[in-house]
């Protein structure tokens, strides 16, 4: 706890001194990068310290401020969502330096730097937080910190706007966790966490849970509560993308997981709930993305799929322990943990690599791209590496953690409960989550990186600086790692479930099998090694084949000997087909040319986001209207009305609550 305190200070004070002393030089980016790896370093010492039991993984100390003491705990399910959260920030440091280097961006990079400190300090605190008044404190320097990192390029209006919604749904948010910890504190909002397992479901346990589903789903970017996260994402610097996307959307998996441990028993419909919203989330998630053309924005909406894909770990996880059934228990909540970290790391690494793209492509959009693969080879490697994973195919981390959630939707399938084998049916949502999006990655693989350039500006593109694709190693050989060898992870699932659900230590369970004669890992470990080996022979067999083949024709010919960029396959193009699948529900926005002798113009398709701009838009448009009007007819400048609207305030007033 001492190590993780350190860090905490650390990151905290990382761009501090630049603040302090204008007149370091490169804006302090050196001390900056120092101490945030510093505090990375503290940090995962710390959590290797804890989870080798080195050290005490409690402190409770006194303080002047009303609701309890100062605690702070260690556990493994805390370190589950630290290690990737520690990761990423480090990575994130690391490649700001090439990213964004302050002679670059002198007006706005201390400041930057300061928030991106202050936001791995806040997630780090709040991880350790158990005291609802400390989780809320470091809660709103989150959100604050966020706000601040995706309105960086506040001279932009589109991070203008993006930075007020996220403002204003994050706090939102938090209004629901006021409400929530009030409940659980029983009116006395400032309290200490319950102890695992030590509430019954039953009296206000439901709007607890409700509320805390809005409040931490909002956060999540559960759907529908999505709707601040794709333009926050798409707005801010690449390595704050990252951050939000790998690290800060899973706090509110974090609250979600740590909200439903304090009860011994719940309710089956909150799996149900889970569930439904998360199988949502998914499908919605990457029919989204399948359709947009800013490189980031689709990325964004990938996240939403993927904190789809945790919900249903996650719902299939409650509905096992409402009905008391472990396989469910261990395979959905082992997957949906492991997939936070496996999320955390391609995603990462995702948003990096696109990063890559637009500091060397100057644009976000896909169509601008184009034959990026022989001048960007090593930003192509690292983003395959996560398109692999984030579609969930072997060899990679992806694959193992929704293999497990697979295995426990297919577990549900041989329990006796009553309803309960329905989830089954999460097994083909899955099936379709994971089709969609493969074939929305390659789409983007097939059109940034291969092909010809599409501008003039994809034929100038150049390679990412080395401490950019220094930061994005680590990452990759993460999604590798837990890929090839996912028994080395399996003890952390173990005994963060037992964190969650203590009860399962004293029940028949499936743990000899998952954890202690490690099969099901062990054969995933020797069929991804085998996979990478025939795939590296199969690659050498056709580079030998190749080899004779002229190197001077393009990539793709599309039936032309030399075909002008305009004949390849748009981003529109290729996903056409699918998108418009589901065009009764999302209803694509097209703006063709239909006139009979057409002048030169451009076709543009849009596909809006459902909840945003089909529901809220129009709602607060019309709430606009009406508060105008109401505002015209009230304050219209006469006394004489204002003093009827007091005397009528007065009378019912008196009516109300006067005495007989």
């Amino acid at each position: 706890m001492l190590l993780l305190i350190g860090a905490i200070l650390l990151m905290a004070c990382a761009g501090v001194p630049a603040l302090l002393i204008r007149r370091l030089p490169g804006g302090g980016e050196g001390i900056f990068t120092f101490l945030l790896l510093g505090g990375v370093g503290l940090g995962l010492a710390g959590v290797v310290g804890g989870l080798l039991g080195a050290g005490p993984d409690r402190i409770d100390l006194s303080w002047g401020v009303p609701g309890g003491g100062l605690l702070l705990c260690f556990d493994t399910l805390s370190a589950l969502f630290m290690l990737p959260m520690l990761l990423v920030v480090g990575a994130g440091g690391l490649y700001g330096l090439g990213y964004r280097p302050h002679h670059r961006f002198p007006r706005n990079g201390r400041r930057f730097r300061f928030f991106f400190g202050l936001c791995g300090a806040a997630l780090l605190l709040l991880l350790v937080s158990r005291n609802s008044l400390l989780f809320l404190t470091a809660w709103e320097m989150m959100a604050l910190s966020g706000f601040f990192l995706v309105t960086t390029d506040d001279c932009l209006a589109e991070s203008r706007r993006a930075g007020y919604l996220y403002i204003v749904a994050t706090h939102t948010g938090s209004l629901a966790l006021f409400g929530m910890f009030a409940l659980l504190g029983r009116g006395d909002l400032l309290l200490r966490f319950p102890a695992t397992g030590s509430l019954a479901a039953g009296g206000p346990a439901g709007i607890v849970f409700a509320l805390g589903l809005f409040g931490f789903g909002l956060k999540a970017g559960l759907m529908p509560l999505h709707v601040w996260l794709p333009s926050a994402h798409a707005a801010a610097p690449s390595h704050a993308s990252a951050l939000l996307s790998g690290v800060m959307l899973k706090v509110g998996i974090y609250g979600l997981v740590r909200l439903i441990s304090f009860y011994a028993d719940v309710p089956a419909w909150w799996g149900w709930t889970l569930l439904g919203m998360g199988v949502v989330s998914g499908v919605a998630g990457v029919v989204q993305a399948l359709a947009q053309h800013d490189i980031k924005r689709l990325l964004a909406y990938h996240s939403v799929e993927n904190i789809g894909i945790i919900a249903i770990g996650l719902g299939l996880a409650v509905l096992g322990r409402a009905v008391g059934y472990s396989t469910m228990v261990v395979f959905g909540l082992g997957g949906a943990l492991l997939h936070v970290v496996n999320h955390g790391m391609f995603k990462s690494l995702l948003f990096l690599s696109a990063g890559s793209v637009v500091h060397g492509v100057g644009s976000r959009e896909i169509e601008k791209c184009g034959g990026l693969l022989k001048r960007q080879p090593w930003t192509a490697f690292y983003f395959l590496v996560g398109a692999v994973a984030i579609c969930g195919l072997p060899p990679l981390n992806g694959f193992v953690s929704e293999w497990l959630i697979f295995m426990a939707a297919f577990a549900a399938g041989h329990s006796q409960g009553s309803g309960i084998a329905l989830t089954v049916l999460a097994a083909p949502a899955l099936a379709l989550i994971g089709a969609l999006a493969l074939a929305c990655f390659v789409k983007v693989f097939g059109i940034v990186f291969l092909g010809t350039p599409r501008s003039e500006a994809a034929t100038q593109a150049h390679e990412a600086a080395a401490s950019m694709r220094f930061g994005m190693g680590p990452l990759a050989l993460a999604c590798i790692w837990i890929g090839l060898v996912p028994v080395s992870i399996a003890p952390l699932l173990r005994r963060a479930t037992l964190d969650w659900f203590p009860a399962l230590a004293d029940s028949t369970s499936p743990y000899p099998s998952l954890v202690d004669g490690m099969r099901p890992l062990i054969w995933l470990s020797i069929s991804g090694v085998a996979l990478i080996l025939l795939t590296a022979v199969a690659a050498g067999w056709l580079g030998r084949r190749s080899r004779e083949a002229p190197r001077d024709l393009p990539t793709w010919g599309c039936g032309f000997a030399c075909p002008p960029p305009q004949a390849q396959y748009s981003a529109s193009s290729f996903a056409d087909g699918l998108v418009s699948r589901f065009a009764l529900a999302r209803r694509p926005d097209r703006a063709p040319d239909r006139a009979v002798f057409p002048l030169p113009e451009r076709f543009s398709s849009h596909l809006p986001d459902f909840v945003f701009d089909r529901v809220l838009l129009p709602v607060w448009r019309v709430a606009a209207c009406s508060f105008g009007w109401f505002r015209v007819i009230l304050q219209n400048g006469v006394t004489a009305s204002y003093l009827s609207y007091m005397a009528l305030t007065l009378l019912v007033l008196l009516v109300l609550f006067g005495r007989k």
